[in-house]
């Protein structure tokens, strides 16, 4: 019986279950073939058809379960009527198997703010580089971000790629076959989920970054961190991912252009394996829903070790980037 659920734990078991739809949806955009891609503010700031329709059929879903919900997307949209078929009702009862931490026990739906990147990693969605693409929905409370959601629809791809080429050239399966995309999940207090957790060898620097953003704020934060390698990737989401993989030890982006969307759900997952996400100046992120969007001091993220990256953001960086 729903009831017998807290209000926080049926919102994050119906956003596993939207994110999986739009997992979907982001796959079978790219397998019609007509991406419908429009330049928003730039050409390195784009819009597709999977950004239209995931933010729809997202909102929509969560606002027809969850009315008194404030949802913050990041594409503007006319108002219309949304296809049936973008809806999805369901929720994941594993999630709802799970405790809820007691400090959240109490929330009400109107006291939390949810902020939806339909496609985190546009650009390079644009470009086929589809394993740097997340749909990111994250949850937050009193201004603080208390749980997330990211969906991988291209999680495996390369594996299922692999298994094409091998089915072409009729050669035996190794193992079944990998399964396309994930939702990876998490709750402060309660943990995350979906993936496996790794660190980067002790004593590594690599530092994972923009790839389309560069600037030289950027570029100069990222030498100061005297890294052993440079990751350039696309996606807030993806970067975080890295972190929590053992692929990067931290994100470093010394310059405004992310949003309080692409942070959101990625900050929960990080913070709750026991990493930090803050700006450039150490401050925490704030997400109530009167805060400006743009995350203007931008962002400086790890899982181990945050003061050793934390001391050597150079001070002109942080004369450059006001909060």
């Amino acid at each position: 019986m729903a009831s017998s659920h807290t209000v926080l734990m049926r919102l994050v078991a119906s956003a596993y279950s939207i994110a999986q739809k739009a997992g979907t949806i982001v796959r079978r955009v790219i397998a019609e073939g007509d991406l419908g891609i429009v330049e928003k503010t730039s050409a390195t700031d784009l819009q597709t058809k999977a950004d239209r329709l995931v933010q729809m059929s997202i909102c929509s879903s969560l606002a027809r379960k969850f009315p008194k919900l404030t949802i913050i997307g990041e594409e503007d949209l006319p108002p219309e009527e949304v296809d049936q078929e973008l809806i999805e009702d369901g929720q994941w009862e594993e999630i709802l198997k799970q405790p809820c931490p007691s400090q959240y026990s109490a929330i009400k739906e109107e006291d939390l703010v949810v902020w939806v990147d339909p496609l985190d990693g546009t650009k390079e969605y644009t470009e086929g580089l589809l394993d740097n693409v997340t749909v990111l929905i994250g949850i937050a409370y009193e201004g603080k971000a208390i749980a997330g959601i990211i969906n991988q629809p291209y999680y495996n791809y390369q594996n299922n790629e692999k298994q094409k080429l091998r089915e072409h050239k009729n050669e035996a399966k190794a193992g079944p076959d990998a399964v396309l995309g994930r939702t990876i999940w998490g709750v402060l207090g309660l943990g995350a989920f979906g993936f496996q957790l790794k660190e980067v060898p002790a004593g590594k620097h690599i530092i994972t970054t923009t790839r389309s953003h560069s600037n030289k704020l950027v570029t100069d934060c990222v030498s100061a961190m005297n890294p052993d390698d440079v990751l350039r990737v696309g996606g807030a989401g993806n970067k975080i991912i890295q972190l929590i993989e053992g692929k990067a030890s931290a994100y470093v982006f010394a310059s405004p252009g992310c949003k309080k969307w692409d942070t959101c759900a990625p900050e929960v997952i990080l913070h709750a394996v026991g990493g930090k996400l803050t700006d450039i100046h150490g401050n925490a992120l704030q997400y109530n829903k009167e805060v400006k969007h743009m995350n203007s001091a931008g962002v400086l993220a790890t899982l181990r070790n945050y003061d050793y990256y934390a001391s050597r953001v150079p001070e002109s960086v942080k004369n450059a980037l006001v909060p």
